[in-house]
């Protein structure tokens, strides 16, 4: 069968990057189609290129066979290519439809018509099963409820060939079987999908076909039912990767965070932390399971400084700090990675270099008077780069250039070099390759063993199971449950996620 995507040759170049190198890529019709690569290794790139977004150097694309040239994605969507980006592309303020049928609104007697355009959005949502309300504005929606409509929305525009770039990197394990169940759904009705990804286990589970990709250039296409993780793993990042984290075993210290009585409410004024008391002690990892929209990230920002309690006691190292401004819990010995790294963890306008050392500005040896010592920022900058691997030209690169995965590796690699007493971690391997994902949980049981106190927020029972010490569950703004990894279950800890189980 004639492939219904081919690009030939392909290269795409940016200011002192290579991010394709002559990438030879087929997608055969009506097959869900792996795209794998470690962080920056040109992957969303070279969907860009295919979408329109980008315009190649070299090589060629043809659809159905037929050679084509993309000025826009306007043009992509011409021949039925359609993109969800990681990075939503939806008006927070405009409701579902007004986002669905954004450029292409049904008129009548020269006026859009909203009463048409509902319907037509519930009639595409009943047919692929993508449960949305066409009235909810999109910033009042879960961020699985916003995946499903940039779904719909490149459906309704006419995509026949989807592409997902890190479709459920910010997914609850819930919706991501939902996901995969419309995935198959779109198959079935005759759709051909290109699934980005740096996660093996999706990976092998929900594509046909899979082609990796490392350092811009393709090392492997195979059929998915040839190959393992191991296998994906090693062509990925080049080496062998080890799937089992040593954690020793050792006794916590004294208590370093101590949360009393902790309430919340969220942007709607409505109650989302409530009455939350617990400890977490020198080298010990805490973590919180839940799912998503249950009161974490509220909880997260009280104990950061960025929303103000309504009620109850935060002490760190023996110091109150319920009222303490960011700036002070972190010179108290806090450190944050942040679960949303463009709103809370850069500047994306600002460098690397100025990024590498937000909250250390004003204190030696990067202040100088009024301005930043830039010789001092700019080694800094590049020892962290070099020590966590972020791939980027230079220090002087803006933020906001670096792949999604090289930015959440910035983030993480100046909050660790805080050298805190406290680290709160909030998904810090969101957006992260296998290779990357387990240089991050080394260095998290590392700080454990050098005796930092680290609440560790996770989506994932995979990450939360064998880093943490003691697991903590939350559900509607309170904790339900404690245990250990040897004393909880995932399915017992998954039961208490959903508030079908409580437990002291």
């Amino acid at each position: 069968m004639a492939p219904v995507v081919s690009m030939r040759n392909i290269s795409k170049r940016f200011p002192g990057v290579l991010a394709n190198d002559c990438v030879t890529f087929e997608v055969e019709p009506g097959e869900i189609h792996g795209l794998l690569g470690e962080n920056g290794a040109g992957k969303s790139t070279l969907m860009n290129v295919l979408s329109g977004m980008y315009r190649p150097e070299e090589g060629e694309i043809y659809i159905d066979g037929r050679r084509v040239s993309f000025q826009s994605p306007r043009d992509g969507l011409a021949v039925g290519i359609g993109m969800v980006h990681q990075h939503f592309m939806l008006i927070p303020r405009f409701t579902v439809t007004e986002n669905l049928t954004l450029g292409a609104e049904p008129q009548r007697k020269g006026l859009i018509d909203r009463g048409a355009a509902d319907r037509l959005v519930r009639d595409l949502s009943q047919k692929y099963g993508l449960r949305v309300d066409p009235e909810c504005r999109v910033e009042d929606i879960s961020v699985g409820a916003q995946q499903r409509v940039e779904i719909l929305k490149a459906l309704y525009h006419g995509a026949r060939i989807l592409i997902l770039d890190e479709p459920t990197a910010v997914l609850t394990p819930q919706e991501v079987e939902e996901l995969y169940q419309t995935l198959n759904a779109l198959r079935e009705a005759g759709h051909t999908l290109i699934f980005i990804s740096h996660k093996l286990n999706e990976v092998l589970r929900i594509t046909d076909r899979v082609t990796v990709l490392r350092d811009g250039r393709v090392v492997s296409t195979m059929a998915t039912c040839d190959t393992c993780a191991e296998e994906l793993a090693r062509m990925m990042v080049g080496r062998e990767v080890l799937f089992r984290l040593d954690k020793p075993s050792q006794k916590p210290g004294q208590v370093i965070l101590d949360v009393q009585n902790l309430a919340a409410l969220d942007n709607r004024q409505l109650p989302a932390v409530r009455d939350v008391s617990f400890q977490v002690r020198a080298g010990e990892v805490v973590g919180i399971a839940g799912i998503e929209g249950n009161g974490q990230s509220q909880l997260v920002e009280a104990l950061t400084g960025l929303r103000a309690p309504t009620a109850g006691r935060i002490t760190l190292n023996g110091r109150e700090i319920t009222r303490l401004s960011v700036r002070e819990r972190l010179h108290q010995g806090l450190a944050h990675i942040p679960e949303d790294r463009h709103r809370r963890g850069l500047v994306l306008a600002f460098s690397i270099g100025e990024n590498a050392v937000l909250g250390f500005q004003d204190d030696p040896p990067f202040a100088q008077g009024p301005n930043l010592n830039q010789s001092r920022v700019k080694a800094f900058a590049a020892q962290l780069m070099r020590d966590f691997d972020v791939r980027a030209p230079g220090t002087t690169v803006v933020a906001e250039s670096l792949s999604g995965g090289n930015q959440q590796k910035l983030v993480a690699a100046r909050e660790f070099a805080r050298h805190p007493k406290l680290l709160i971690a909030s998904q810090p391997t969101r957006g992260l390759d296998v290779g990357a994902t387990e240089f991050i949980h080394q260095q998290l049981l590392a700080e454990r063993s050098r005796g930092v106190a680290i609440l560790l927020i996770s989506l994932e029972l995979s990450e939360i199971m064998p880093l943490c010490d003691r697991i903590l569950v939350m559900f509607e703004g309170r904790l339900v449950g404690q245990g250990t990894p040897e004393t909880m279950s995932e399915e017992e800890i998954g039961l208490l996620m959903t508030g079908g189980k409580r437990g002291g």
